[in-house]
């Protein structure tokens, strides 16, 4: 009887996120280099209207790609490499990389109650002269004319931060499995159509490339604003919208990761890094999202196994409104819909991921980074 009110409920659910409006599943928003180019704002002059940051702390594999792809975007965007006391030549490769329209920053020491990314982000913001910022990652490639889509979009939209959550690596057999279920997981978390609308309730963006006005982050109190943020992009997001301000995010091809996390153990530390941050570290909320995830990707493959035609139907029809809302993102991603079937093992498999950051937390770790540890007494 448990089992068919379990599976009754985990129906409902499924058709919950299906039928509901703002469509969390659907892959709509979204915005690439090639369809914008032709537009008239989307002129490389407009670049100089443009500063780039580009924080990196011992990025050698990785900076110059980065770098050399802004450099392609156009002429006048300025590039600003803030090297985060990187120990294996970082800046050397950045400086070579981007010539004379790269200013590379040494670093500071990292200040108590900073995160790493957002202080050398703070530092170089603190030398931005344009009107408008754009935050990239070192391990982010962006594709030609990218800069200038967002440039156009930003326009078109009027908004004042535009974001783009960039393509990860998905060779590897568990990159295939689990990478593009942490692309789902992100936007039933934060449906973009909610995030993109002018209410307040959502706010969302992705931190691998973020276009924003320099005159709102000033406003806003810069990065010091959000410094010890350990999921800096949409607590930005949030800080934009609380002062008035509009933001958009949508998914991209022409915003490349070169970062790879081949092994499950690399893209457990991943998510687990950040996960119970994004629960704000609450013991409720983690034991809310754990009956949630339980409902949603546990009772189903169980109602299957239910002696009553009742539960089996019921939990069929969960299983296939869950694959269904699934099937958008994977062949956004050039990815079969057979990976679909895999949903309820993937769903568990990040549960334990969150669950194993809510541990690390009460040990202690807020997070974990290139040989940086965020202790919980900084919270």
């Amino acid at each position: 009887m448990i089992l068919a009110v379990l599976a009754g409920l985990a129906a409902g659910l499924w058709l919950a996120v299906l039928l509901a409006p703002w469509r969390a599943w659907s892959t709509r928003e979204r915005l690439d280099a090639a369809a914008n180019a032709p537009l008239e704002d989307a002129l490389p002059h407009d670049l100089a209207a443009v500063t780039a940051l580009v924080p990196a702390r011992d990025e050698a594999a990785v900076i110059a790609r980065t770098v050399a792809a802004l450099r392609a975007q156009g002429a006048g965007l300025r590039i600003i490499v803030v090297d985060d006391q990187s120990s294996d030549g970082s800046a050397e490769i950045a400086r070579r990389a981007g010539g004379a329209e790269c200013e590379v920053v040494a670093g500071a020491p990292l200040p108590n109650g900073w995160v790493g990314k957002l202080w050398a982000l703070e530092q170089g913001r603190r030398r931005v002269r344009t009107p408008l910022t754009l935050l990239v990652d070192a391990d982010i490639e962006l594709r030609p004319g990218l800069v200038a889509a967002l440039l156009a979009h930003r326009r078109a939209e009027r908004r004042q931060l535009v974001s783009l959550m960039a393509v990860l690596q998905m060779t590897s057999a568990w990159e295939r499995l689990l990478i593009p279920a942490y692309v789902y997981f992100f936007k039933l978390l934060y449906p973009f159509r909610l995030s993109n609308s002018r209410g307040r309730l959502v706010a969302a963006a992705a931190g691998g490339c973020v276009l924003v006005e320099t005159a709102l982050l000033e406003r806003i109190g810069g990065f010091g604003a959000i410094r010890d943020a350990l999921i800096d992009d949409c607590t930005l997001a949030r800080r934009v919208k609380d002062a008035g301000g509009a933001t958009w995010i949508g998914l991209t091809h022409s915003a490349i990761s070169l970062r790879r996390a081949r092994t499950f153990r690399a893209i457990w530390d991943m998510v687990a890094r950040s996960a119970f941050a994004q629960l704000r570290f609450s013991t409720l909320f983690l034991l809310c999202c754990a009956a949630l995830l339980v409902l949603a990707f546990c009772v189903p493959p169980l109602g299957l196994l239910a002696r009553d035609a009742w539960t089996r139907w019921t939990s069929l029809a969960a299983l296939a409104a869950m694959m269904a809302s699934y099937i958008p993102v994977l062949r956004y991603y050039g990815r079969s819909p057979v990976w679909a079937l895999a949903l309820p093992l993937t769903g568990t498999l990040y549960l334990l991921m969150t669950v194993d950051s809510a541990l690390r937390a009460w040990r202690g770790v807020r997070s974990q980074w290139k040989g940086r540890l965020y202790r919980a007494s900084a919270m």
